[in-house]
């Protein structure tokens, strides 16, 4: 008669690095190379910002230029003079040649003055939805990572209730075995439950495998090393309601128009878009100025010494010039500004055609959570009951045939059945926690006073259920009541809504 099959070798590593919600939040707040992105993003846009504003200060020039010209000359009256002079300027500004201004001022203001006013608006707006960007980052990295914790969860009660499977499993099959060795049972009966054996070994290396995934996804999240192996500090698997059934869908949907940051990031592009359109509309009507204002010492020489008075290079004396210009433009005969208005008035039909995309993204998300919460919520009662006569009928088989009124092989069905809905109600409850960090971060993470609704007063408060995340840990449950072994799993009820 073979043996009975022998227990696997964990796939699991024997250091473990404690996590729970609270931790995992915090560093995806602080390593999450999306979330360092998007902050870097907003420093960029507010340093454009300050370039932008600064516009309206002028540019400070400081140099010197010499110039020596040698060969014929041609004066304003049509005379040509065969001249060699030279000349140097030291100051503020530079190239000041012969009879001309200062080419280069040393105090500049060239400017147009709508384009330097709405770059310094345009350009707060856009801060502000970086700002936007950056808060929504932050909302959807941190509700992954609760997503990912949930998973990690998950995987970890899965684990446990294999383990509690294959615990009764081998129970069966040794007595099955027992029976088929004192004949009150056929060999094939023995076979067969130790067949099952084998199945459920199989199943804990799955569950471990989906251990090691799922931490070595939330160590992404995490920016962690993926070869840590994370294990949740959560002794059980309870349900976590963070949005209050009594709230409606309605309000819920008004609620998210105002909190989500990307519908912020929106109407700030859209205001950004409505001043470009603007800016561009009055381009024509702005003049550019120019203001130099220049001061230095200046002299040189000449070889006419009837007009300079003297041959030598020389006559050195300070000079300051003031330069103002202001004029005005019609790009491409006022073609090339009608384009520009056509182009900034597209900018804002797009950006109002964005914002209503992401207004129904928004309330696609909040929809679909809530319906995902409320269906897993009303499941959990469900598949609880399974759970409670699964064990009942497992536990009734079993003192059958333990006085001898039963074969051991007959059990195997409840088992079956017992097993499945200890995992349905693992991932009810572990689907609803999901579905409830889902409509929060859909809703924009509100405080507390946003969702807060009055305590039922009619007595009908369900009590809470739990399951076993891990073979071990502390009890998260009801006080002054017996808390369920990691082996027959859990089945306490209804999450406290």
């Amino acid at each position: 008669m073979p043996g009975l099959p022998e227990n696997p070798d964990s796939i699991l590593g024997q250091e473990v690095t404690p996590i729970d919600l609270e931790n995992s939040l915090r560093l995806a707040g602080v390593q999450n190379p999306q979330l360092q992105i998007a902050r870097q993003r907003v420093t960029e846009a507010a340093a454009i910002r300050m370039y932008m504003a600064a516009q309206i200060l002028p540019n400070l020039n400081g140099g010197f230029n010499f110039d020596d010209h040698t060969g014929v000359l041609q004066q304003s009256s049509g005379k040509i003079l065969n001249v060699h002079r030279s000349a140097l300027y030291a100051g503020a500004g530079a190239n000041a040649v012969a009879a001309g201004t200062v080419s280069i001022p040393g105090v500049l203001w060239n400017l147009n003055v709508s384009n330097t006013i709405f770059n310094a608006l345009t350009s707060r707006q856009a801060v502000r939805q970086r700002e936007f960007d950056s808060l929504a980052a932050r909302n959807q990295v941190l509700g992954r990572v609760a997503v990912g914790y949930v998973e990690l969860l998950r995987a970890a009660g899965r684990r446990a209730i294999a383990f509690s499977v294959r615990d009764d499993a081998v129970r069966i099959a040794r007595a099955t075995a027992a029976y088929a060795k004192a004949g009150q049972g056929r060999q094939s009966d023995a076979d067969r439950a130790a067949t099952e054996l084998a199945r459920r070994n199989t199943v804990i290396l799955q569950a471990e495998a989906e251990v090691l995934q799922a931490s070595a996804k939330l160590c992404r999240l995490l920016n962690l090393d993926p070869s840590t192996r994370l294990q949740p500090t959560d002794g059980w698997v309870v349900p976590a309601p963070i949005v209050p059934e009594p709230v409606p869908l309605n309000e819920l949907l008004a609620l998210a128009m105002l909190r989500r940051p990307e519908l912020a990031a929106q109407r700030a592009a859209i205001e950004q878009a409505l001043l470009q359109l603007r800016a561009q509309r009055v381009l024509p009507f702005s003049p550019n100025v120019l203001i130099g204002l220049s001061g230095g010492t200046f002299g040189g020489s000449s070889n006419l010494p009837a007009q300079t008075g003297q041959t030598g290079f020389g006559n050195f004396a300070n000079r300051s010039d003031i330069d103002t210009v202001a004029y005005w433009t019609l790009q491409n005969l006022g073609v090339g500004n009608r384009a520009q208005i056509n182009a900034a008035r597209a900018r804002l039909s797009i950006s109002n055609f964005e914002q209503v995309a992401v207004l129904n993204q928004v309330r696609m998300e909040v929809a679909d959570a809530y319906a995902r919460s409320r269906a897993r919520f009303a499941q959990i009662a469900i598949v609880e009951k399974g759970v409670l006569t699964g064990q009942a009928g497992f536990q009734e088989d079993m003192v059958r045939i333990e006085n001898n009124e039963g074969l051991p092989i007959e059990v195997l069905n409840n088992l079956h059945l017992w097993a499945r809905a200890r995992d349905e109600y693992l991932a009810a409850i572990a689907d609803y926690n999901q579905a409830q960090f889902e409509l929060y971060v859909a809703l924009g993470q509100p405080p507390a006073a946003a969702l807060a609704r009055p305590v039922p007063t009619d007595g009908n408060v369900p009590a809470n259920g739990d399951i076993p995340s891990n073979d071990g840990g502390e009890v998260n449950g009801p006080a002054n009541q017996p808390a369920p072994s990691a082996r027959q799993g859990a089945t306490r009820g209804r999450p406290r809504r």
